[in-house]
């Protein structure tokens, strides 16, 4: 009878036991505050609270961000909204990258950037910050460039020297409108990341 319980307690632990390479961090990043909320820098957690709104997801303020699981075809994505502000985000990520257990390469960062048109998206396995101070928290926390982002573009229509004003400045009302339609594309593309694969990811989604 001993040796049928043993049986039954690994079975139950082996299926309890989630396998890692199906576990996924998506942390959108951002600065947290009503000031930030529709601003350019804030579209890492615009993307992540439209795919909450989308499934019906809530996020719970845990430690260094703000935190919701979702499951979708056999993978578990934890999304997370850094709460430490965009110049120390690493600090959030390399806590829930080790706390959730989840390998390197399933992470996913989400980010504005200036170099690509509005609403351009692009998914990338690694790159330099690009001067990206909420990048380049993460590179260093992490002491490496080899994790996966995925820019947002939001333009870079400023008069030199004024690249602060315009990030953490608001959406024009023509962006507005065509935000919808990018979010979508955006939600798609992480879900995309977890199940097809970051190559046919990118060959889908990028430029697009």
């Amino acid at each position: 009878m001993l040796s049928v319980f043993r049986k039954l307690f690994k079975k139950e632990k082996k299926e309890t036991q989630e396998d890692p390479m199906k576990k996924f961090l998506v942390a959108g990043l951002g600065n947290i505050g009503p000031k930030y909320h529709n601003t350019r820098h804030n579209i890492g957690f615009r993307i992540l609270d439209a795919l909450a709104k989308e499934e019906g997801l809530t996020f719970e303020t845990k430690k260094l961000g703000d935190i919701t699981t979702y499951k979708f075809k056999g993978r578990t994505f934890i999304l997370l909204k850094p709460n430490t502000y965009m110049n120390l985000s690493g600090k959030a990520v390399r806590y829930w990258l080790e706390k959730e257990k989840v390998p390197l390469e399933n992470l996913l960062v989400v980010t504005d950037d200036i170099n690509l048109p509005f609403g351009t998206i692009r998914l990338k396995a690694k790159g330099s910050a690009g001067g990206h101070n909420g990048l380049k928290d993460i590179e260093t926390q992490l002491n490496t460039s080899k994790y996966c982002r995925f820019r947002f573009g939001v333009g870079a229509e400023f008069n030199k020297g004024r690249q602060v004003d315009y990030v953490l400045g608001e959406w024009s009302d023509e962006d507005e409108a065509a935000m919808p339609e990018r979010l979508d594309k955006g939600i798609a593309l992480i879900k995309s990341f977890a199940t097809a694969g970051l190559s046919n990811t990118m060959n889908t989604f990028n430029g697009k």
